[in-house]
């Protein structure tokens, strides 16, 4: 699952998202890793898609081509020896979850209020005015102690 959330990660940092985004991650790899063991037929692949809501907020779609539906386990099953808590997980991290239908397969999906990002910050320093000539680009000259010669 290394290359699902290096791809989830690059995008939530290139969108600017802010907040949440280890549980993002983390339902990334457990969808994932779940189409891979139970949804994916062998020799064939799933698809991953993250998707930005206006005003913050991230959508993560796994596809796969496997039949059945995914399914919280019940409380008063009993505890797997290894796996079936990935979807715990998923409902517990995530706003929203839910399974849709396609053609061949299936999408899981699951959806994060997410803070949008800040506006950019201002320049540190007010630009030259106007008539001005620029100073050079070079490191900053160590003020006087003494007082300007006129």
């Amino acid at each position: 699952m290394p290359a699902a959330r290096a791809f989830a990660r690059r995008a939530l940092t290139d969108w600017g998202v802010r907040g949440r985004e280890d549980d993002v991650l983390l339902c990334v790899s457990e969808l994932a890793t779940n189409a891979l063991l139970h949804g994916v037929p062998p020799g064939r692949g799933f698809l991953l898609r993250l998707l930005p809501y206006d005003g913050g907020g991230v959508r993560v779609e796994v596809h796969d081509g496997g039949d059945g539906v995914p399914a919280v386990p019940r409380a008063e099953a009993p505890e797997p020896e290894e796996g079936g808590r990935g979807l715990l997980l998923v409902a517990g991290l995530a706003d929203k979850w839910g399974v849709g239908e396609r053609d061949p397969g299936k999408v899981v999906w699951c959806e994060f209020a997410t803070a949008p990002a800040p506006p950019p910050r201002p320049p540190r320093s007010s630009p030259a005015p106007p008539g001005s000539t620029p100073r050079s680009a070079g490191p900053p000259t160590p003020a006087s102690p003494w007082p300007a010669r006129r």
